[in-house]
């Protein structure tokens, strides 16, 4: 049986790959652009769907898209 937690999946926000439960969290939520999503990205682990395991690779990632590239 696949483990779709650990696939990445390209969502609304460009450049994040995160697994399809963390984008449908995100979506229920109304978080459609990444300025929204570091705006919550503190109090992720409150949203329904997102446990602290999500909330670290979605921190993670948000970290990932903001280095700066070199």
């Amino acid at each position: 049986m696949p483990n779709h937690y650990n696939e990445r999946w390209e969502g609304p926000i460009r450049g994040l790959r995160l697994p399809l439960a963390a984008w449908n969290s995100l979506h229920d939520e109304g978080i459609t652009t990444i300025d929204q999503l570091r705006a919550v990205a503190d109090r992720l682990e409150r949203m329904v769907g997102i446990g602290s395991k999500t909330a670290q690779v979605i921190r993670a990632e948000l970290t990932r898209v903001s280095a700066p590239e070199g």
